[in-house]
């Protein structure tokens, strides 16, 4: 691929019949304003999204926009990257707070207090993405980041919002931490990570997959093995955009109207029709985040 296509947007794919919504994006990291990007979106098909909150000032964004758009929900959470963050502090400025010195676990605290505070607005339609990482934190950011999950967990119940779960590199402790603490009744895997084996765990406790365009590359067959075992009303669709864009454009921008791309790899992996599984996962992502 020529350096310069990175740069260009991918086309706008055929337009699906039956509406979808994006479980999962992130609308304040794409480069297109707000409106730009629902108004795309809705042109072919994808008429929701859920706004996805990663650190006090996007879940607080997050609630705003979803406030001021009927097609928007949101999501509130600390990522399970951004908890050792504020423990421990972020001298390098990873996140887009810039760099920060160490707060403690009281800063922790404080900014769960916020995190619920946000969860129990109406247009908050979950808690999340939260769950453990153990791609990017290393063993002295663990406890932060535990902890920081059991809160989430915790907020979820009370408020009754769905949980959306970030799950690198960890399946087997967020499964061992939901059970320990008592799942909420709706659970998300988003950007699902694991295997078949996973998917039929994850189906008999009822928690739902959420599919990114990471589901068309080339050496996930893995995932591609877990959604032809998740049972159907269990599978969501998602961009997680700017990221994981989906073949053929992968190494361009992502952005919610590439759903359709996504959802007709999976229709074709499950052997259902472009409008089963349209129909099936507009259903599921209105049931998993109560909408």
């Amino acid at each position: 691929m020529a350096p310069q296509d990175k740069n260009t947007p991918p086309p706008l794919p055929e337009p699906l019949r039956v509406a979808v919504a994006d479980s999962h994006t992130h609308l304040d990291m794409q480069d297109s304003s707000v409106e730009e990007a629902l108004a795309k979106a809705a042109s072919v098909g994808v008429t929701t999204v859920v706004q996805v909150g990663c650190d006090l000032a996007g879940s607080r964004w997050a609630a705003e926009t979803a406030a001021a758009h009927d097609s928007v929900h949101a999501t509130v959470a600390l990522h399970p990257n951004e908890a050792p963050r504020i423990v421990l502090g972020d001298p390098d400025g990873w996140s887009r707070q810039g760099a920060r010195g160490p707060g403690g676990d009281s800063a922790l605290d404080e900014a769960l207090a916020e995190i619920d505070r946000l969860a129990a607005l109406p247009q908050v339609r979950g808690v999340g993405e939260t769950g453990l990482d153990y791609f990017r934190t290393g063993p002295e950011g663990m406890a932060a980041q535990e902890a920081s999950f059991r809160a989430h967990i915790e907020i979820a119940k009370r408020h009754d919002k769905a949980l959306v779960i970030h799950d690198r590199e960890a399946h087997d402790d967020v499964l061992r931490i939901l059970r320990e603490e008592g799942a909420p009744d709706r659970v998300v895997f988003h950007c699902y990570s694991g295997d078949a084996e996973m998917a039929k765990i994850c189906a008999a406790v009822g928690y739902f997959m959420s599919f990114a365009g990471n589901v068309t590359f080339k050496n996930a067959q893995h995932l591609r093995d877990a959604l032809a075992v998740a049972p159907p009303e269990l599978v969501l669709v998602e961009t997680d955009a700017p990221f994981l864009t989906p073949a053929p454009y992968r190494g361009r921008a992502n952005a919610p109207y590439l759903i359709p791309v996504t959802l007709r790899a999976m229709a074709e992996v499950t052997a259902m029709t472009e409008d089963a599984m349209a129909t099936a996962v507009a259903a599921n992502t209105a049931r998993a985040f109560g909408y």
